[in-house]
């Protein structure tokens, strides 16, 4: 699988700019991450530039939310940050003489292809404001658990 970390934490970032409704800086954001600031910025640089967030500089700027999170998809999410398919065939070309190495890329495609589709349709069905949603049931749960 080709799929990388970069659409966990274009989500993370995306839901906490929803959940705390303000701009926040990217060593803000970063740090709910436990992660590196200029990582994350090269990450909201790409939901930037697919219209998901944007930036204002100077003081009091920071990152926020272009749209609102019931517009934004984990699927949008996931196209602004990854390049290329999640689902890849080996590099080598097959053997053209064997009889299954002949039919393998066309049969691998088009089982890669449709599970990519069941993919994107399954991550358009949830929106960051379903994220936010998770994150409160999740503290309260917790909350009754401490009591």
């Amino acid at each position: 699988m080709a799929l990388s970390s970069r659409t966990a934490a274009a989500l993370h970032a995306l839901t906490l700019l929803a959940r705390r409704q303000e701009s926040l800086t990217s060593t803000t954001i970063a740090a709910s991450m436990a992660s590196n600031p200029v990582l994350v910025r090269r990450i909201l640089g790409s939901l930037r530039d697919a219209g998901l967030v944007h930036s204002t500089e100077g003081r009091g700027g920071g990152w926020s939310l272009a749209r609102a999170p019931r517009e934004i998809t984990l699927h949008d999410a996931y196209t602004a940050v990854e390049k290329g398919p999640v689902l890849t065939r080996h590099a080598h070309p097959a053997s053209g003489t064997c009889d299954v190495g002949r039919h393998m890329h066309a049969l691998l495609d088009a089982q890669f292809r449709e599970a990519e589709q069941a993919m994107e349709e399954r991550l358009g069905r949830t929106t960051v404001a379903d994220l936010v949603q998770q994150v409160l049931a999740k503290g309260r749960e917790l909350a009754h658990q401490d009591h």
